[in-house]
Parts: structure tokens; C-alpha cells; sequence
């Protein structure tokens, strides 16, 4: 995208109380992946991906009696917009460590679980609703690089990596539940 990006930055004023709504609005943004520029201030790439989040900060902050003007923006050298590009992606690049990070914690939870031979149809369902959550995660950061992290496709095999490991958990699972039971003897 480099210095043809359009940017939409958004300054926001809200009252001070009751201070729920500067946190929704501050949430909104994050959630989105808006970039904070400073107090009030917040910028993303004008690409759809973000339309929907940026109208819905707008929206809030009306509703809580603030002021929100939108503008539209572009480096005013190539170098301003390199450092803005730089600027995004290195925010990216926080939430791909983040995620990796996650990724290693379910790793470790399915170890844990085939180590204690916890194979019941209730910890696959939670297992399964893990790796839903990473593949949610996974999908929404990936809507957001839009120029391309680093580490995204670390991030995606290492999310690929979860989802095999997942299946093999699944299979030891079934292995276990069908499997004669020891203690039932024979029925002669």
C-alpha cells in the first residue's frame, strides 16, 4: 500500500464521567485495531476491514454526549507514510507475539492433558472451543495486518501446528472411550 495509503484518523472528546464511556469507545478502537496517536486520537488504514468498528466508536461517542470528527489523511512525504505504515504493523506485530504466545499456552494444555490421560468428551469440547477462540483470534488479526507482519505466517503454522495437534488429542480421546472397559470382566 506504501504512500498511496488513505488513513481515516478520528479525534474523539468525551466528558469525563461517567468514565464507562470512554472505555467503550477505547475499547471499540482497540478491538478494531485502530492505532492511538495520543489522547483522543486514532488512525487506520480507510479500508474496509475497519469501517464498521471506527463508525460504531463514532456512534458511541455521540451517544455519551462527546464530539468525534473524522478525517481523512495520507503522509505528507513517503518517508511519513513509511513511519506510519511501520507504526501499524509494529502494532500488529504485538498482537501476532500475542496469539503465538496463546498458541504455545493451548500446546501446553493438551501436553498436560494427554500426560494426566484426561480423555473424556468434556475436555475435547473445552479443547475444541480453545482452538475456536484461536482461530477467531487468528482470523480477526489477519483482517487487520493489512500490510503484512512479519511474523503472520510464523503465526499461521504455528496455528496450523495447534489444529493438528488437536486432532491427534481428538483421536486419543475416541481411542480411550472405545476402548474395553478392564473393570467390567466378561459377562459369561
Amino acid at each position: 500500500m506504501g504512500s498511496l495509503t488513505r488513513w481515516v484518523v478520528v479525534l474523539v472528546k468525551l466528558p469525563s464521567e461517567p468514565s464507562r464511556h470512554r472505555v467503550a469507545v477505547w475499547r471499540e478502537l482497540r478491538r478494531v485495531g485502530a492505532l492511538s496517536l495520543g489522547h483522543g486520537v486514532w488512525a487506520a488504514p480507510d479500508v474496509a476491514v475497519f469501517a464498521a468498528g471506527i463508525a460504531r466508536a463514532l456512534e458511541l461517542t455521540e451517544k455519551a454526549g462527546g464530539q468525534a470528527i473524522s478525517l481523512q489523511a495520507s503522509g505528507a512525504s513517503a518517508a511519513d507514510a513509511a513511519r506510519f505504515e511501520a507504526m501499524f504493523t509494529a502494532a500488529r506485530e504485538e498482537e501476532w507475539s500475542e496469539f503465538v504466545a496463546d498458541c504455545g499456552k493451548y500446546e501446553a494444555e493438551l501436553d498436560k492433558e494427554i500426560r494426566n490421560a484426561k480423555f473424556t468428551l468434556a475436555e475435547l469440547e473445552e479443547e475444541e472451543q480453545s482452538l475456536e477462540r484461536l482461530r477467531r483470534w487468528h482470523r480477526d488479526i489477519k483482517a487487520r495486518d493489512v500490510f503484512g507482519a512479519p511474523t503472520a505466517a510464523g503465526a499461521t503454522q504455528r496455528l496450523q501446528h495447534c489444529a493438528q495437534r488437536f486432532t491427534d488429542y481428538t483421536e486419543r480421546v475416541f481411542s480411550a472411550l472405545h476402548a474395553p472397559d478392564p473393570s467390567a470382566g466378561s459377562a459369561l
